[in-house]
Formats: C-alpha cells, structure tokens, sequence
C-alpha cells in the first residue's frame, strides 16, 4: 500500500514508524531537512524535502499512486489544501489533522468531504473526550467505548485489596453474575502482554482488560472491589491546546482549577473558559497547589508539554489524597514507567491520532480501532461485509489466530459476550484483541 504522509512532526514521524514496521510503501515530507534526515535513518521510507501543499511536491511523491494520503502537519491550512489536491491528483482517500472544532461539525465535514477530505481528526479534540469518559469512569485506568457503548473495553488495576488477586479466571466464571458477561481480553503484567486462558491466575499489580456491556459497568466495579466514585472537584495542570480542550468539555459538569505558569497564555484560557477557575503558577510549587485546593480534589489531570513534569506532579497529587490522577506522556519509554509506580492513566496524543487513522489501513471492514497503553496489541473493530466462512462456522471451527479472541459482538442493538457455539452473521460488528503476529491471518479472515 502506497502512503503519503505530509508532516514528520510527533504524530507524522509516530505513523510512519508504526507504518514501516508493517513493510507500507511511504513517503514522507516535510519542510525540515533536519527531521527528514533523522526519520530516513531510523525508519523503512523515502523522504521528501517541501511544501507538502505544493503541486509539484505532490507529483514527486506520485500521490496519484497513493491508497491513502496522510496530512498532520503543524499547519491546519497546509493540512487541507494538501488534502484537496491529493484528491484532485487521484489519491484514493485523504485525512486531514486540524485544530478547529468547528470544522468537525457534521455539516462542515461534509462540505469538506465534497472538496477532497474524506476524514478529518483532530488529536486535541480526541484526547480531550478520552479524558472526559475516564473521569466520569475514575475507577478504570482506560475506557473505549464502541457503538456509543453498546460494548465497552475497560482497563483496571489490581491493587492488594481486589478479591479477584490469586484467583484463576475459571474460579471467576463460576462466580460471575450469569447476567454481567464478563470477558478479560488482556493482561498487562510489567512489560508482558498475556492473553488470558481460564487457568491464568492474576496477581497484584496486573492491569486487566474486560470487554462488558455499559448496564454492567458498576457490577465491574464491585468485582474488582471498589466502589463507584463521584468526582467533583478537578485540578489540571498546563493550560496547553489539551488542557483548554479538556477544560472547555468538563467545566460545565466539574469544579475546575487550571494551573499555568505563562501569564499570557493565562488571558487566553480565561477569555475561552466560562466556569473555570484560572492560576497563573508554576507546577513544580507543592505548595501553591495545595493552597489551591490539591487536597480537596477528586481528580487530577497533568497536562503540560513536560512528559517528566506530568508524571511526578501526579504522583504527588496522589500522596496529597487525590483519587484519580491522569498524565499526559508523550515519550513511550515512560509509558511503562509511570503505570508501575503510581499513575492511574496515561494520555498520549500520538497513540489517540493513530487508533483512529489505522481503520483506514486496515484489511477488511473496520470500523474502530485502539490500542491500550504498553500493550503490544490493538483491538480492532470488523463488520461481517459480505457471506463467507465466517458466517458459515461456529467460532470455534473458524481457526481463529491463538494470539487473538474475539471480545464482544454487536448485533443491530444487542450487544453480546459470544463463546466457541457462536456463529457470526452478515452486518456483525466483532470485536477482537489482536498481537501483532495475529494481524495478517485476521485481515485474511475477514477481508
């Protein structure tokens, strides 16, 4: 598959690594020799030096032979003019990253279809909402929800506590309400990613992955051990493009506190924010964060441009009591780091644009994809398309990959938890947790 991507930024250069792994035909451009130089060295892909908006950049990147053209520079105009050309010059599908909200308005996005993008996303924004469901959810470490949360993937952390530490998922089956249909897709043990089996024993400190259905998110809860928690009161830290976009979707249901350190990026924040509370104030002051409120907050959300700044101030907002913290780390090696020592959720911008893009370069009909944070795997979203084997077996006669399990099916408004007996049928929604090695046979399954 040939794949233009304009833009070797953080999300740019993040794609195309991903991409190159999977032996994707890519171009890369950017205007920086620099980034160029360092992507052709590290990665599988020809680099491009220019204005990915200039026509003739674009014929030298034969965008006429591209599947699909990827534009995420820095420059939202950059991004949409290159993506109307592209289109123009015959690439088969375009996807624009943009930073105003208004132009994913359904109305816009149609205009904008008419012009030559065929999808636009916006990061900040999709950033902002994931941070909103983990708020409203503060028990979970993660929550995506698919078809509007028929089905819901949640991630939990197994504390000293949890009834479920030392018992086997058989043990846990028997004890299940037969109504909360349950299933854990992944466990995330350190650096291991383990896909769970009925003799499979959790211990503490695992990070549990359950497909449910949305009535049984609180039953979840009581499962794990803990009780639903309501959030009040919220503090975030950084007033940066996510912190104002978090800000603007929560401050009409929290109390909201904003800390920034640049007075002048303060007056923006306080001429967009209606009911939020703005401090002009260093992050690293404890103890300006306390005279603010730290101790009476339910929830707090790092969000600065300082990945190592984020992850210490939420480890000490946790010492000061606060229940749920979530920060926004953008270098993949903390990843790991920040989940083991404390953090209750990480954000990462990259991660968010990626699941959302990779749909669109996926084999078969995908309708929605994620990946959850440290674990090598992604869980994908597949509509039935067509009748083939996979309508004509049960699940268990179909082969399916040992390194992948199918989560959930939605079938019209039903959602449903399937077993081995189960046999899919036409428009399906499945949901499955995939390794990487699994990827080709799925594509294979259900092209």
């Amino acid at each position: 598959m040939k794949i233009v991507i304009a833009g070797a930024g953080d999300i740019g250069f993040h794609l195309a690594e991903l991409l190159s792994f999977e032996k994707q035909d890519i171009v890369l451009i950017d205007t920086n020799q620099e980034v160029l130089d360092y992507a052709a060295t590290h990665l599988d892909v020809m680099t491009l030096r220019g204005d990915a908006s200039s026509i003739d950049i674009l014929r030298q990147a034969d965008v006429n032979r591209a599947r699909l053209v990827l534009a995420v520079t820095t420059s939202e105009k950059t991004n949409l003019v290159t993506a109307i050309l592209a289109k123009k010059m015959g690439a088969r599908q375009t996807i624009a990253r943009v930073s105003n909200h208004e132009y994913l308005e359904d109305s816009q996005r149609e205009t904008f279809r008419e012009l030559g993008v065929d999808s636009l996303i916006s990061p900040v924004l999709l950033a902002g909402e994931e941070i909103r469901r983990l708020i409203r959810e503060c028990s979970f470490t993660d929550h995506f929800a698919f078809e509007d949360g028929k089905i819901n993937l949640i991630g939990v952390t197994l504390d000293e506590y949890s009834p479920l530490v030392n018992q086997q998922l058989f043990n846990i089956d028997d004890e299940q309400d037969t109504d909360l249909n349950l299933r854990p897709i992944a466990i995330l043990r350190g650096h291991r990613t383990i896909i769970p089996r009925g003799k499979t024993i959790l211990r503490r400190g695992d990070h549990v992955y359950f497909i449910t259905k949305k009535k049984n998110m609180e039953k979840l809860n009581n499962l794990i051990g803990k009780q639903k928690y309501k959030v009040k009161n919220v503090m975030i830290l950084g007033g940066t493009p996510l912190g104002l976009a978090t800000a603007k979707q929560l401050e009409n249901e929290y109390n909201i506190t904003v800390i920034e350190s640049d007075k002048e990026r303060c007056k923006v924040l306080a001429e967009q924010l209606n009911n939020s509370l703005i401090i002009n104030g260093d992050a690293s002051n404890i103890d300006l964060l306390v005279e603010e409120g730290l101790n009476n907050m339910d929830a707090f959300v790092a969000l600065s441009s300082n990945s190592e700044t984020n992850i210490i101030a939420s480890l000490t907002a946790k010492n000061h009591g606060v229940y749920k913290t979530i920060a926004q780390v953008e270098n993949k090696e903390y990843i790991h780091i920040s989940q083991n020592i404390g953090v209750d959720t990480l954000i990462n911008k990259k991660l968010i644009a990626a699941n959302n893009i990779f749909r669109f370069i996926r084999k078969g009909k995908v309708e929605a994809i994620t990946s959850l944070h440290g674990v090598d795997a992604e869980v994908i979203e597949y509509l039935i398309h067509k009748s083939n084997k996979t309508t004509r077996k049960p699940l268990k006669d179909l082969h399916f990959p040992d390194t992948a399990l199918i989560g959930g099916v939605i079938r019209g408004d039903e959602a449903l938890i399937p077993d081995g007996e189960f046999q899919l049928q036409l428009n399906d929604k499945v949901i499955v947790f995939a390794l990487p090695e699994a990827i080709d046979k799925l594509e294979q399954l259900f092209h």
